[in-house]
């Protein structure tokens, strides 16, 4: 039986940065969107390595884009989540809403 990976929270938080982020979804979008949503600063390099995690087990996919002069003629690579992506994102989704159910109320502190 092979084992499950499962997802680490910063490859989960990519993911839904680039649902979030739709046809744009490049590295400084993703970076943005994760930043808005959590408040916390997000090394763009740690967002490029989570990607090519997230590409290798086929989570995304990405397709570049046409080169442009402001980038010096290099074409800039835009994300999407896969049909595998989306569904480990709506298993991680279920999974947390069942953990937390039940759970009393969290004001700073256990109740």
């Amino acid at each position: 039986m092979r084992r499950r990976e499962h997802l680490g929270s910063l490859e989960l938080l990519v993911l839904l940065a680039v649902l979030r982020a739709g046809r744009n979804a490049s590295g400084i979008p993703i970076a943005r969107e994760i930043e808005a949503s959590s408040g916390r600063a997000v090394a763009l390099g740690s967002v490029y390595t989570t990607l090519a995690r997230l590409e290798d087990k086929e989570l995304v996919v990405s397709e570049l884009g046409a080169p442009t002069a402001e980038r010096g003629g290099r074409a800039k690579a835009f994300f999407r989540l896969t049909s595998k992506g989306l569904k480990e994102v709506r298993d991680a989704h279920a999974t947390l809403m069942r953990l937390w159910s039940g759970l009393p109320e969290i004001k700073g502190r256990w109740a």
